[in-house]
């Protein structure tokens, strides 16, 4: 009989197959690994593409072409073509007064609707967070304004602020106010499109303040009731304070929003196929003068400098509301 090599003698050898024999140097384990290895590197890349490759479609190019053609001028009914102007679009735009006009209503508009609602949501939203029967229907509920369709609510609003039949002048009758034309004033106008907006996305933003205080713990509160404080206290100082990320959120997606706010002015104009916002353009937004210029006049060079200028303003806004929130966080 053959003698028994030594135990280090086997292990030198390398592993023993099923077989009986050394493992065949194919490279399977090594483009096993490899193919692991780029797995776990470039899954998470390919998950995400979709995301980035739409954008940059339908979100980025379009962008950078409203970019190039606000440096023309560029008309659908010239048959001159697409001349070059540069930045004179823009030093139009500067000196436009409808433009400002536009501008200040937007941010008229923008802050008599976002202000209250968020407040009202706020509030809401607290309200649903509190036992009480039917609380499932209710959260629901809630979400009915935005479901509808923007055309109708803007529909049925333009009837209710109407000056002659309006129910809400019908309202102020009773209380001895004189009716109110609600389309003819600035300030009257704004306040009936502001209405439109908060009815409709308060219940929005209601629920998401609701699913946030949802994750807060509730030993704090029994802590806190234990050392004696009241309901109010206990939104104060303990809810408040946990929905402040959720809060600058919402501070931020209304406000962009509510300076691309369209439907709602466009549809409360009481001329038929208006686009002035009223016949002083008292309630004219940025996006419904764009409208105006780049398909009623059909001046998409212009149209296309006032997109971009919205945008600047939009992005400035936001910036501004972030410092703001985040400087007020992190001095409490």
């Amino acid at each position: 009989m053959p003698a028994e090599r030594p135990a280090a003698a086997r292990s030198a050898a390398g592993p023993a197959t099923p077989s009986g024999g050394r493992p065949r140097p194919d490279g399977r384990g090594g483009l096993r690994t490899r193919l692991r290895r780029a797995d776990r590197t470039l899954a998470p890349y390919l998950y995400i593409a979709p995301f980035f490759l739409v954008f940059l479609g339908f979100g980025l190019f379009p962008l950078g072409y409203t970019l190039f053609v606000s440096l023309h001028d560029w008309s659908l009914l010239g048959a001159e073509g697409h001349r070059w102007v540069g930045l004179a679009n823009y030093r139009e735009l500067l000196g436009d007064s409808y433009f400002w006009n536009a501008l200040f209503n937007t941010v008229s508009i923008w802050f008599l609707s976002t202000v209250p609602q968020l407040l009202l949501a706020l509030a809401l939203a607290h309200t649903l967070n509190i036992r009480m029967r039917a609380r499932t229907t209710f959260r629901m509920g809630v979400l009915l304004p935005n479901v509808a369709s923007v055309a109708a609510v803007a529909i049925i609003f333009t009837q209710l602020f109407g000056r002659d039949f309006g129910m809400v002048n019908w309202a102020l009758d009773l209380v001895g106010i004189g009716p109110v034309d609600w389309q003819g004033g600035r300030a009257s106008s704004h306040v009936a499109v502001s209405a439109m907006v908060i009815w409709r996305w308060t219940g929005y933003n209601a629920l998401i303040y609701l699913a946030a205080m949802q994750t807060v713990p509730r030993e704090r509160y029994e802590a806190a009731r234990t050392d004696g404080a009241n309901g109010f206290q206990l939104f104060r100082h303990i809810t408040v304070p946990a929905l402040r990320p959720v809060i600058i959120f919402t501070v931020i997606i209304s406000t962009i929003q509510g300076l691309q706010l369209f439907a709602e002015p466009l549809l409360f104009d009481p001329t038929p196929g208006g686009v002035t916002g009223g016949s002083d353009r008292q309630f004219q937004t940025l996006t419904v003068y764009l409208y105006e210029q780049g398909f009623r006049q059909f001046d998409f060079g212009y149209a296309s400098t006032i997109a971009w200028v919205m945008f600047l303003v939009i992005v400035l806004a936001c910036a501004v509301n972030y410092l703001v929130t985040r400087r007020i966080r992190s001095n409490r």
